[in-house]
């Protein structure tokens, strides 16, 4: 068994890894708000809404995961979630790919809080919705 560190996590969304831009990231899982429920849901436990929510650094320089948020909103963009920042992906290392909807965040997007740091930055949160349930990896490259 391998446990999940703090450190390792890569993350890409389309070709280009946004590792560096990115200080949390996280898949969440949730009931899904629906007005109409198959019995196959009901029968499953109900619908499920898969959501990838991560902070990121605001740097609004062109081709930074920012300026992608404040270009691309709308976009349905393919990503690859790497928990153990591995490649290649194995069994017990695995990596796993979604698709997701790009949406500008609720709240701070440019600008925030002074701070005395050097090394500070100021960040923007988002949580975007995933087309479908992750699909889990066992091999290939990240």
């Amino acid at each position: 068994m391998s446990a999940l560190g703090t450190r390792a996590l890569k993350m890409k969304i389309g070709a280009t890894e946004y590792t560096a831009q990115v200080s949390k990231a996280v898949i969440t899982s949730g009931e899904a708000d629906s007005d109409f429920v198959t019995f196959a849901d009901a029968a499953a436990g109900g619908a499920r809404e898969y959501r990838l929510e991560f902070t990121g650094v605001q740097d609004l320089a062109t081709g930074t995961l920012w300026d992608q948020v404040f270009t691309l909103a709308g976009t349905s963009v393919a990503c690859i979630f790497n928990p153990y920042g591995v490649t290649p992906a194995t069994a017990t290392q695995p990596f796993y790919t979604f698709n997701a909807t790009i949406t500008e965040p609720d709240g701070d997007f440019i600008g925030g809080e002074a701070d005395a740091s050097t090394t500070a930055r100021m960040t923007f949160e988002c949580s975007w919705v995933l087309s479908a349930k992750p699909v889990k990896v066992i091999t290939g490259a990240f």
